[in-house]
């Protein structure tokens, strides 16, 4: 089938490039830095091309105006076959479209309705109080003294702590006597254990070769069991909603269950928290971006008539979070520095696949058409000084800016740090009202400095294709409580 693929393509296919290794073929490459080889091969081979990536046929999508032709192609260019095919196989559930369980893929589907709209405002008036609930028993005691001295910590670790608990608590809820679970912090470490192994497990390694990846995730998964989950209050619509899909599946079993509720879990703070570290991280290193955006919070309070003291919680609605723009902008802005994601599809048949103008190209059966926004992100044609972080680079006259051009066409594709039409994250509202809750919070009650000493934080491009990169670093900060 190389062989088919490497000496015999068919005209008008894209340019082919395999490697001198089988099957690994361009994936060491790739790994150590996805963005600089992709615009290597662009220079080689033009806007579009197909790599060998671990026996996977790629066809990369460069050119972002050509990304709304291939986000349209719902038919012909799918893809639920790949997530329905990888899921399964790092989760450990069965496939969800099989023949046991014929309209569970549509339930769940609809259930992710309950992350939007009106239900949205009612999980952040959750998280609001479980974050509160957090920062109030860790860090600003009873009562709080003002100018009480600084306190030092490593930023992802702590921005990890805080948001891991406060959204499981949000979505799975609290044990009955309404403190805190006992080994939240174990399922923390144990789920990041399993996060480490996750490229690999993508990749197509199965999790019996990687011996400290499935006992990472047999931990997890028992302590995500229905009888678990059903004792604990105030578990979230979504996650009922779940459990009663779940649980209507006779074939399943009670690990097949937990299995679902721990690839929702992964899901809902694997790219999450390293978002908020990076939020967070250019906001203190950029301390005149960081009095802008806290001065309009203090702004909206006001205008809110809320008066707001420290040794008082405080309660930030949904219509609030909306009206913090130079927030809403500094989060958008680190996403864009931060995001390396790939939106695949795969062909469901031979066809000839329309990118613009007059322009096709011809893609066979199975094979994959990969958009990588990190290279629109980072376009310097797209965003003037791509690599800098600009808080504002999303306001224009005062509102929120959402026109940007490539070649002098407006981008209709311009920020995807989510994904893109049907493979867009349907928790990407709920992920967004997270992190500005958890910002505002900070900016609130506490000022923050880096520790003295340090050099920039970069990225870490092992994780190239999977979402949010982590800091290759650690970074330490310092906090104490905000002088009004």
């Amino acid at each position: 089938w190389m062989l088919y693929h490497c000496c015999f393509r068919r005209v008008n296919e894209p340019p082919l490039d395999i490697g001198w290794i089988p099957y690994i073929g361009k994936a060491v490459e790739f790994g150590k830095d996805a963005h600089g080889f992709l615009l290597q091969q662009k220079k080689k081979f033009g806007d579009v091309f197909t790599i060998l990536i671990a026996g996977k046929y790629m066809t990369f999508i460069m050119d972002p105006l050509m990304y709304p032709n291939i986000i349209k192609h719902g038919r012909q260019l799918d893809f639920h076959s790949f997530s329905d095919t990888m899921a399964p196989l790092v989760f450990g559930y069965p496939p969800v479209r099989s023949y046991r369980s014929p309209s569970l893929h549509e339930d769940i589907q609809r259930a992710f309705k309950l992350l939007q709209g009106d239900h949205l405002c009612a999980l952040t008036e959750s998280m609001m109080g479980n974050l509160m609930m957090l920062l109030r028993q860790q860090h600003l005691g009873l009562k709080p003294k003002v100018g009480s001295g600084w306190k030092t910590d490593d930023m992802y670790e702590f921005c990890s702590r805080i948001m891991f608990e406060a959204t499981f608590n949000t979505l799975y809820g609290t044990p009955q006597d309404g403190g805190r679970h006992g080994a939240v912090e174990k399922l923390r470490r144990e789920l990041f254990q399993f996060d480490s192994w996750f490229p690999l497990l993508v990749a197509g390694i199965p999790i019996g070769l990687l011996r400290q990846a499935k006992t990472s995730r047999n931990k997890l998964l028992k302590n995500l069991l229905p009888n678990r989950i059903s004792s604990w209050s105030n578990r979230s619509q979504f996650i009922s909603r779940r459990q009663e899909l779940v649980e209507k599946v006779d074939v399943l079993t009670d690990m097949d269950r937990a299995a679902h509720h721990f690839a929702m879990l992964w899901a809902s703070v694997a790219n999450t928290i390293p978002a908020c570290f990076w939020s967070m991280y250019n906001l203190v290193s950029h301390p005149d971006a960081l009095r802008v955006v806290r001065q309009q919070i203090f702004d909206v309070l006001k205008l809110s008539g809320v008066e707001f003291s420290v040794d008082k919680d405080v309660t930030l609605s949904k219509d609030f979070l909306d009206k913090l723009l130079y927030l809403e902008s500094a989060i958008n802005e680190s996403l864009r520095l931060s995001s390396a994601s790939m939106n695949i599809r795969v062909a469901q048949e031979d066809f000839s696949l329309h990118l613009k103008n007059e322009r096709s190209v011809k893609v066979r059966k199975d094979d994959i058409i990969v958009l990588y926004p990190q290279s629109l992100h980072m376009d310097p044609e797209v965003y003037e000084d791509p690599q800098m972080f600009q808080f504002d680079r999303y306001i224009q006259d005062n509102s929120g800016k959402s026109v940007f051009f490539k070649d002098g066409q407006k981008l209709k594709y311009y920020l995807m740090p989510f994904g893109s039409g049907s493979s867009m994250c349907p928790g990407r509202h709920f992920a967004i009202n997270e992190i500005k809750q958890f910002l505002c919070l900070m900016l609130l009650y506490f000022d923050l400095e880096l520790d003295l000493g340090q050099t920039r934080a970069t990225v870490d491009s092992s994780r190239a294709g999977l979402g949010i990169l982590f800091p290759s670093t650690n970074v330490r900060f310092r906090y104490r409580l905000h002088h009004l």
